[in-house]
């Protein structure tokens, strides 16, 4: 199987960088915090998401500005001290893209991606963060900014997703979707085609756009 595209957009936990363990460190010192029990967030959806729209499924709303300041202090401190890894195959399947054929587009604010991002020596051209988007995933809002910033159609574009919320925005964005079953079952993702990660894949740059294959 391969698939075309003329521009391809990465989400970056759980897709580019291994963050979970950080993520799981954070959330739950947060919760604490906040008086907040597993039940609490065992009714909403949690990955993929900003975590403004996750306080606030949560929290009062006076609550959620500060809140939300506070997880973000907590997950930035948390990469100083190592929180955050390359996932299998993500620095050699990047090392062959041009820069304006990918972006990254995340749920995470852009001071929180840019951190992750840096310590993984991942240096994107393009970033779409929860700062520069009024709807998050599974809206299909980021996806859609990411194209319109690379000037590439939606249909033209690949997205590369571990999380269902994210997965669910790049269809309803028109786009291919290509899940990677990191932090979910493969059977719990919904996509174009499902792989383990980014090392089962290959990519090929041509004059006519990017060329994605499944490694035998």
């Amino acid at each position: 199987m391969t698939i075309h595209a003329r521009a391809l957009l990465f989400d970056n936990d759980g897709t580019l960088v291994s963050s979970l363990d950080s993520v799981n460190r954070c959330w739950t010192r947060w919760a604490v915090e906040y008086g907040l029990t597993a039940e609490d967030f065992a009714r909403i959806e949690l990955h993929g998401r900003p975590a403004a729209e996750i306080a606030a499924d949560l929290l009062p709303a006076h609550l959620v500005p500060q809140a939300v300041a506070r997880i973000e202090d907590l997950e930035v401190e948390d990469v100083a001290d190592g929180g955050v890894g390359l996932l299998p195959g993500t620095k050699e399947f990047l090392a062959g893209l041009p820069a304006e054929r990918w972006a990254v587009v995340t749920s995470a604010t852009r001071r929180l991606a840019e951190a992750r991002l840096g310590a993984a020596g991942i240096l994107p051209k393009t970033l779409v963060a929860a700062d520069d988007i009024t709807h998050g995933k599974p809206d299909p809002e980021p996806y859609l900014l990411a194209a319109r910033m690379l000037g590439v159609d939606p249909a033209e574009c690949v997205v590369f997703e571990d999380a269902p919320a994210g997965l669910q925005s790049g269809r309803a964005a028109g786009m291919t979707t290509v899940a990677l079953a990191t932090t979910h079952r493969a059977e719990e993702l919904t996509a174009d085609l499902v792989v383990r990660d980014l090392s089962a894949l290959s990519v090929l740059v041509t004059d006519a756009g990017v060329d994605i294959g499944v490694r035998a």
